[in-house]
């Protein structure tokens, strides 16, 4: 994609502040590549009172904008009440929310679309998924997730053994299906150890420590490293053994972008989504179905090298070619 010209502005990007968060994080790195491409952009904190005229961008995800999803969307509505703002939708509601959080995210999701201005999400499959939420047809944008590849290590780490999942814990996200594939691992010839790139979502604690206790029993060592700040994280993606991702109801995955950036090629459960990652970025994933994760574990701890990207392979699009094209839609949908 082309170079953006200073000549283009951006509405006011708002976001919540909360680095921990992945959200907030693609929001604050979006609203710098924003600002590196054009002197006319600035970026605002939701919680530091009143905001100035003018249209707004924001990130949303119930989970980061209130207590709840009514809450969420109230405090959506507050904010576009009296002015235009656009919104990228992430975290999509779908059936392994459970009933009736999936109706209450549903509801959530219909009122910002509602007040916004204009709606963007990060993949097809989540314009699918809120088309299904809102039981009719919208117009949306799809934008997807940037992947800026780091600068390969000096040496490439030797692997340790373990086998990771990236991302915030919580019930769903693929922890347990991964544990599931190590328990059925040949005990006798290779490691049976789990590792938890990640905090805890909020409320789940309890579930990890029950996960941890039942991994135990079956014979794998399960472990969470709790929150890691960014390099430590670019470190640790290099060093497991085997990256994996079994969330098999994902919307948008920012843990396959954090390792693609990190140059490995994860093991993905195959869905919808990651079919059409597949599609965008060829060669930067290893799709498998669900049943056969374990073997699928089991020949990348027999075969390193197909859990690192090869080189020269396309990865984008890159951060500055996501801030142009949301750049060219912000030009179209807001004044």
């Amino acid at each position: 994609m082309s170079a953006v010209t200073t000549a283009v502005k951006s509405p006011l990007l708002v976001v919540t502040g909360d680095r921990t968060h992945g959200v907030d994080r693609y929001a604050m790195d979006l609203a710098d590549a924003v600002r590196a491409a054009t002197a006319d952009s600035r970026t605002a904190l939701l919680s530091k009172g009143p905001l100035p005229p003018g249209p707004l961008h924001v990130h949303f995800t119930d989970r980061l904008w209130g207590s709840s999803p009514r809450d969420a969307a109230e405090r959506f509505e507050s904010l576009a009440a009296n002015r235009l703002v656009s919104v990228t939708l992430h975290d999509l509601p779908q059936d392994s929310d459970g009933r009736a959080r999936q109706a209450a995210r549903t509801d959530s999701y219909r009122r910002v679309v509602d007040a916004a201005a204009a709606v963007a999400c990060n993949s097809q499959h989540e314009a699918a998924l809120l088309e299904r939420a809102m039981d009719r047809s919208i117009d949306v944008a799809v934008i997807p997730l940037p992947v800026d590849v780091a600068p390969p290590p000096a040496a490439r780490p030797t692997g340790d053994g373990r086998i990771a999942v990236l991302g915030f814990f919580y019930p769903g996200k693929g922890h347990s299906e991964v544990v599931d594939a190590v328990a059925a691992l040949p005990q006798d010839r290779v490691p049976r150890h789990v590792v938890a790139l990640g905090g805890v979502s909020p409320g789940h604690e309890s579930e990890l420590h029950d996960l941890i206790r039942s991994a135990a029993k079956r014979g794998v060592n399960l472990h969470s490293t709790g929150y890691l700040p960014d390099e430590r994280l670019l470190d640790l993606s290099r060093r497991v053994a085997v990256p994996v991702i079994a969330h098999q109801h994902v919307s948008a995955s920012g843990s396959l972008a954090t390792w693609t950036a990190a140059g490995r090629r994860p093991i993905v459960v195959d869905t919808g989504y990651f079919r059409e990652m597949a599609e965008l970025r060829p060669g930067t994933l290893t799709l498998v179905p669900q049943t056969e994760l374990s073997d699928a574990i089991h020949a990348a701890l027999t075969d390193p090298e197909s859990t690192w990207l090869p080189p020269g392979i396309l990865t984008g699009p890159a951060l500055p070619d996501v801030a142009a094209a949301y750049l060219e839609w912000w030009g179209r949908v807001l004044p």
